[in-house]
């Protein structure tokens, strides 16, 4: 981060000057935090559509040119090239791992993915039609009643061991909520499966026989985790890097996260696009829909289409649309009702007009959520898989904010608009 220039604020005939500071890509950025101290005023940004919050260097975005970068390097290249648990360590640790650290931060991994007998019991605690957001939310919170010996934020090392925590466990706590909305007995990890592998053994195994994932299957969910670990200050990671800003542990700071994450304009957007699917119900009534989305006084809306920040093509649907179709080749599944209605909203979306102009493209929550139909993932499962996959960046934003001697507790001001000093009045006087 350099400095080369200033910029000049003018209010009311006083003037200030501000720093401005240019990162390796992207806009450059005006300091303005002496701006109250300087004019007595603050920024309005809603939505933090105009303001950097902090300084990273893990993920880039550039959403006029479709591009993303996980520490520099194209999400289409990792996506090709890499597994899961490389990108995790690219994203830990600023580069890719050579042979032998890639060995090592494999079996670290696969030897940290059983969870305490006693976290099991929590599952009973919750109804079996309990959503599995909210499972995880509880659960991954409760993980900070059982890892005392790596809690101190300032220590590196136990930054370390929670990251590597998290990235472990999430799997089986996920397949864990799985089971347990079934009926069904968990099924402990078996440590000589790959990561991805291993998350399906104990999502699809039972007791009563032996399970072996197919290997484009699991290659298809392995691309999906690595398109969704990491996306730069959204709305999830400011949350977990807010909490984390107060000192919270790094359980808590990820349960925060899951509970953002489940929103629906977040990473419930997936689940939303297969119920829209649902709703819409025969490609007989694509038209009648897509009229719809056009009409700007009716409240219906295309979902999995577009994204905030992509104002072309999503980079990661791009990728996403290549494992969607090689998946449902090799499951046989481009008959399916549901998935010929997905097939016949994208041709439209890719040559109608109306979106081509918009650029109103499928995004990876379009394509994501139909391969994990296809996986046979429940729809309610979808955004635990997204945390699952998430849990990597944001634990590398969080111990990257610790690491900033610049970090400070986040404490956002405001634009009063209540009412103005008054005193109150008695009670028999009103």
């Amino acid at each position: 981060m350099t400095t080369q220039h200033t910029a000049t604020l003018s209010i009311d005939g006083k003037t200030a000057e501000f720093p401005v500071y240019t990162g390796t890509l992207g806009a450059d950025v005006i300091d303005i935090r002496s701006l109250y101290a300087k004019t007595g005023n603050f920024t309005f940004d809603p939505g933090f559509m105009s303001t950097a919050a902090c300084k990273s260097s893990i993920t880039y975005i550039d959403g006029d040119k479709g591009e993303l970068l996980y520490r520099g390097y194209p999400i289409e290249q990792l996506a090709e090239n890499c597994d899961f648990l490389q990108t995790c360590y690219l994203l830990l640790n600023g580069e890719l791992p050579n042979a032998a650290q890639n060995s090592e931060f494999q079996n670290v991994i696969q030897h940290h993915t059983m969870v305490h007998e006693q976290l099991i019991r929590f599952y009973s605690g919750f109804r079996r039609d309990a959503h599995p957001m909210a499972v995880l939310v509880g659960v991954v919170g409760a993980l900070s009643a059982f890892y005392h010996d790596a809690m101190d934020i300032s220590d590196e090392y136990h930054r370390k061991v929670s990251a590597h925590r998290l990235i472990a466990k999430l799997p089986t706590i996920v397949a864990m909520a799985f089971k347990y909305g079934r009926g069904e007995p968990f099924m402990y990890p078996r440590n000589e499966l790959s990561y991805t592998g291993n998350f399906m053994h104990m999502m699809f195994a039972t007791p009563c026989e032996k399970y072996e994932p197919n290997p484009v299957l699991e290659k298809a969910l392995d691309r999906i985790l690595i398109l969704h670990a990491d996306h730069e200050q959204n709305a999830s990671t400011s949350t977990v890097r807010l909490a984390g800003s107060s000192g919270a542990n790094p359980f808590a700071c990820i349960a925060a996260g899951i509970a953002c994450l489940w929103g629906p304009a977040h990473g419930g957007a997936n689940e939303a696009c297969l119920q829209m699917l649902e709703e819409i119900g025969d490609v007989s009534k694509v038209g009648e829909y897509i009229k719809r989305a056009k009409d700007k006084n009716d409240s219906f809306k295309l979902m999995g289409f577009g994204h905030r920040v992509y104002k072309n093509f999503d980079p990661r649907a791009k990728l996403m649309r290549e494992t969607c179709h090689d998946v449902l080749n090799e499951l046989g599944l481009h008959d399916d009702r549901l998935f010929k209605l997905a097939l016949a909203l994208e041709k439209i979306a890719l040559e109608d007009e109306y979106f081509v102009e918009k650029k109103l493209y499928p995004n990876v929550d379009f394509y994501s959520g139909i391969v994990q139909r296809a996986l046979g993932i429940p729809t309610q499962l979808f955004t635990g898989i997204f945390a699952m996959a998430r849990t990597v960046g944001w634990i590398a934003q969080w111990n990257e904010m610790i690491s900033d001697p610049d970090q400070k507790i986040g404490r956002p001001r405001q634009l009063y608009t209540g009412a103005a000093p008054r005193d109150v009045v008695p009670m028999d006087q009103r």
